[in-house]
């Protein structure tokens, strides 16, 4: 697989593999990719944002359905 056309993972990358990792599945090209030309804090920054997008949809949508329920 070094045929040398691989590249470190630009932002758009790091994203997708994050998203793909909280799913559970990527593909092994991927993977492998992430591994070798990756940054760990590239993917722990990325994961932090992505938990923290969730939580607060997840507590917007409570908050909506509570409100839903009282009117």
């Amino acid at each position: 697989m070094s045929d040398g056309k691989e590249k470190k993972p630009g932002l758009l990358d790091v994203t997708r593999s994050v998203l793909w990792a909280f799913i559970g599945v990527q593909k092994s090209k991927n993977h492998e990719r992430d591994f070798k030309y990756g940054k760990p804090w590239q993917y722990v920054i990325v994961g932090i944002v992505g938990v923290a997008v969730f939580i607060t949809v997840i507590i917007m949508v409570v908050k909506f359905a509570l409100l839903m329920a009282t009117t």
